[in-house]
């Protein structure tokens, strides 16, 4: 079967920086709706469309076509005793961007902590990066009419939505994850 709009696609990647200094092992596959269904990166999924079961690439993808240029206005600075305690690097929180609620929240991360001060960075992790990914393609099939209407897969790797036999195993909801 060939990769088109709605099928789900099984995906085993690895993901490296332009150097090819390797970012994430991909150790569970990347499995998502296909189809502009904003499950995976467009350039990921323009790449695989209309490949089959067996299909090997490595793409690059430019910081435009992934998370973004780094944005430095998006770093803040901020009085320590504004956040709660204890208080780590990597630690993220969701905030308003220069306090103004007619934005959309962010989610920011504590890069470093001095005295009394805490950086905040709003930047996506991956934000202003080259990427290369490394993908084979290891299994694709139709998607079910839930999973069209929903906009994702369901199942093994997939969004769960609370079945019975659901035993806590967190799905792949989307396909690239922040770096914690």
């Amino acid at each position: 079967m060939k990769i088109a709009k709605n099928t789900v696609v099984t995906v085993n990647y690895k993901l490296s920086d332009a150097q090819d200094n390797l970012i994430e092992d991909g150790r569970q596959p990347m499995v998502y709706l296909h189809g502009g269904y904003e499950n995976t990166l467009p350039k990921i999924e323009e790449e695989l469309d209309g490949k089959e079961v067996g299909y090997s690439s490595i793409i690059q993808i430019e910081p435009e076509d992934a998370f973004g240029d780094y944005d430095a206005a998006l770093v803040k600075v901020e009085a320590r005793n504004r956040l709660p305690e204890p208080l780590e690097v990597g630690m993220q929180f969701e905030g308003m961007p220069d306090g103004d609620s007619d934005d959309e929240a962010m989610i920011f991360t504590v890069t470093d902590i001095a005295d009394d001060k805490v950086v905040l960075d709003g930047n996506h992790p991956l934000a202003g990066m080259a990427l290369r990914f490394s993908l084979n393609v290891a299994d694709v099939r139709e998607a079910t009419d839930e999973e069209i209407a929903h906009g994702h897969v369901h199942g093994a790797h997939g969004h769960h939505h609370g079945d019975e036999d659901d035993e806590g195993e967190d799905g792949d909801h989307v396909a690239i994850h922040p770096i914690h």
